[in-house]
This record gives C-alpha cells, structure tokens and sequence, in this order.
C-alpha cells in the first residue's frame, strides 16, 4: 500500500508522525513523508521517502515566530489565538495544498495521514470523496470538538460543574466567537474561495475531527473531557518513542534510584524564554537534597539556559526519552500534548505550567484527569513551583493516578490500531467506488422504496 503522511514542520507534530511511519514501514507499506526541509534525515533514517514542502509553506523549526514575530511578546489571550491561528495554519493552506496536490501526481497514494494542523488537506476534505484518496488524521493536540458545556476550546477551562458555569461560558465563547472564530473564519474564507473552494461552515480546529473520514487521537479517553464525539474518532494511545535519536549524557550512571528525579522541558516551540519554566523550576528545587532536576533545552543550547545551575541539576540539549521516562518521578512540563501523553503512558505524575497554543487546554486536562497539578501560569513562581513538586512527590494519590493511565494506555496495542483503522479506510474506498453510479431519478426511486 501507498500511504502519504503529511506533517507541518515542528517536531511536536513530525515526531508522532514518524513514529508512526515506522509502524507503517514495519508493516510493509510504502511511506512518502510530506513536510519541511530540517527534517529530511530523521524522514530518510524512518525509511520513508522525503518529499520537501513547497518553499512557501515550511519554517524554520527553530524559529516558528519567524512568521509572526508580535507573539513572543504578545500575552496569551483571544489576539495572539487569532493571529497564531492566521499566521501558522490559514497563511499556510494554499501552499500545502498545492504541495499535496503535486506529490499526488509522483505518488498516488492509497490513503493520506496527516497531523491535525496540516489545514493543507481541508480543500480535499471539502471536496468529493470520490475524487481523492482517504483521508485519516492523527491528533497530536487536544480533541478538537465542541464541548458539552459550550467552553471555547484554548482557554484552559475545566468542565462546567453548575449551571452559573455553563453561563459564565456561554458569555466566554460568545466573546471568543467574535474576537477569534468569526475574524479567523472570513480570513479562511477568502483563502477557500481563492482556491475555488465552498465556505467551511464550522471552525477551523473543528474541521478536521468533523470531516476527516478517520481521526486518531494520539491519547487515551480518561485524559479528554467527556463529550459525544463522531464515531471517526478513535483513541489509539501515543505511538512507541523513537529509539536511538540521541545518545545518553555523560551523567547518565548517576539516575541510579538514590535521588527522586525531576524532569523539566519547555517542549521544542515555546521555548524561546527559558526564564518561564527551566529556570524557575531549577531555583526552586536547587535546596532539596533528595531530588536530582533534569532540564531539556528542546534543542538549543544548553548555555542558553540562564543563571546559575545547582549542583542539583543536570542539563541537555536534548535526551533520549526511551531510556529517560522510566526513571523520572515527576515531569514539569509548560504542557507539550505528545511529552504529557508520553510521560501518562510510564506512569509519571505531572505539573504543568503554560498558556500559549494548545498548553493552558493540555494543563487543564492534567488537573481534571487527576494525574498532576496545573499551576495555570505562564510564568510560575519558584515557590509555587517548589510547592507543587513537593506536594505530587510527597502525596501517593498522584502516582497511583499515573499508574491507572499508564495501564490504560498499556490497553491499547497503538500499532495495531493504526494498522486496522488505515486498512477499513482503503477497504471502505474500495467498496465505495464499486457501487453503481445511479441517476438522480433512480437515487429518488430508491430512497422512496
């Protein structure tokens, strides 16, 4: 089989993605992977054929400001939602689109999967079916669904408890309606049409669970909010980690059981101020003699990491999360939806700590779940975070949470569920395009029968 997976360039969303690739490989498929220039050699090594993006649709994944600059300084709120969803998915759907469309012409694929913020497949997904391969994407952000309560989805609200809830709800999604989905919904608008494309009746970040013909949610149901969901969706638990990415540290034999471990990262996106979350965090547990704090930079520079470093602490630009999550105690975390699942999956209570993108959604969920503490601040205290690692080390209910979601995940057999769910879909196209092509009249004189 033929399969085209297309990713947006930052490794949030290629890491999964990969991952998955390499199910797909295993399994015998033959894979084109669809996404930026910086990640041909990790593309080449999963042994996928690399197809760039076209030049106007990638970035510099060590730079995702680069196309709108105003969001490092802009505060999290309804304006840098608007702009971020503009900039970095409406800016990018024609560009993807036209890139899709000629890897096509090279590689006619059985199926497509993409990551849930590859917009450039919505032209198709509003088209015929008929007319294009099937379309599955993988969710490597939170759901993206209308709640039960009318929460707007971004903002970090937990479930709606009372009915003055709900109502202080419906006052919040209407303001969001109008200062982000209808302003983001004219803008995306114009775009469709300018590419001959019929208006998208529904939200952006909505329209892939509501039109993909499969959505596999990178995760477990006990760590969603509950709410109805189309039966396209399915849970398939986070993929394996990619073995031997990086090699072990030079500090590597003193994780050896004697101190609890801590683990701190800023993910690979917002981590242009490492004054928000590493730095803090490494002060705050600086005096605590039984706790050894591991910081990842996501990549930059460990110099780049600000004031002075305990004798406490070991850093690294990046480590391999294979070996690393099975001796971590704790992990703080600004809210990475695939290293929170990640960390779930070993049984790793969590604190969480971030507002931008999908991060203040992802925290809440750590709360709700029961498997962490959200601090609900972009810029944590490092009291209030000595506290909160204090508190998730020192009370059992939180690593008997992790473990419950570990078994969960532990459940699902993810290989074998992407597998099936890509299979039905080829199978099903099949069966669609052998039935008769009937006339109106005939569709009429069998719907009245």
């Amino acid at each position: 089989m033929k399969i085209l997976v297309a990713s947006v360039p930052a490794p949030g969303h290629v890491n999964p993605m990969l991952a998955i690739t390499r199910i797909l490989k295993a399994d015998g498929h033959e894979v084109a992977f669809h996404t930026g220039a910086g990640f041909e050699a990790r593309v080449t090594a999963s042994g996928a054929r690399f197809l760039p993006l076209p030049a106007d649709a990638d970035f510099d994944p060590g730079n995702p400001f680069e196309r709108a600059p105003e969001l490092k300084t802009e505060p999290p709120g309804f304006k840098w939602l608007r702009i971020a969803l503009e900039r970095f998915f409406i800016d990018n759907i024609a560009a993807q689109h036209r890139g899709v469309q000629s890897v096509l012409q090279d590689f006619p694929a059985d199926v497509i999967l993409g990551d849930d913020m590859f917009f450039g497949l919505l032209p198709m997904l509003l088209g015929s079916r008929l007319k294009r391969p099937p379309v599955a994407l993988c969710g490597t952000s939170l759901l993206h669904w209308p709640r039960e309560d009318g929460a707007p989805n971004f903002l970090g609200l937990p479930p709606a408890t009372d009915i003055d809830q709900r109502d202080e709800y419906a006052a919040i999604a209407q303001e969001y309606d109008e200062a982000v989905d209808q302003p983001a919904g004219r803008y995306l608008n114009q775009t469709l049409k300018a590419l001959g494309v019929g208006a998208l009746a529904m939200p952006l970040f909505d329209s892939g669970v509501g039109l993909a013909d499969a959505y596999m949610q990178l995760s477990v149901p006990s760590f969603e909010f509950p709410r109805e969901v189309p039966p396209s969706v399915h849970f398939v638990g986070t993929p394996p980690i990619i073995p031997g990415q990086v090699g072990l540290p030079p500090w590597a034999h003193e994780l050896d059981g004697s101190r609890k471990v801590v683990l701190v990262t800023q993910g690979t996106v917002a981590n242009h101020n490492l004054d928000l979350l590493i730095t803090p965090t490494l002060a705050a547990l600086a005096n605590e003699r039984d706790v050894l704090v591991v910081a990842t930079a996501g990549g930059r520079p460990i110099d780049d990491i600000p004031g002075p470093v305990p004798a406490n602490a070991r850093l690294s630009s990046y480590l391999p999360f294979e070996w690393l999550l099975p001796k971590v105690d704790v992990l703080v975390t600004n809210g990475g939806y695939g290293s929170v699942n990640q960390a779930m999956s070993f049984g790793i209570p969590l604190i969480g700590a971030g507002l931008t993108e999908d991060k203040a959604d992802v925290n809440a969920r750590i709360a709700w779940s029961g498997v962490g503490i959200n601090l609900a601040n972009n810029a944590p205290t490092k009291d209030a975070l000595r506290a909160a690692v204090r508190t998730v080390l020192d009370q059992p209910r939180y690593r008997r949470r992790a473990a419950q979601m570990k078994d969960e995940f532990a459940a699902i057999d993810t290989p074998s569920e992407i597998l099936r769910i890509i299979g039905q879909l080829v199978a099903d196209k099949a069966s669609l395009r052998s039935e008769p092509v009937m006339t109106g009249r005939a569709r009429r004189g069998a719907r009245q029968r």
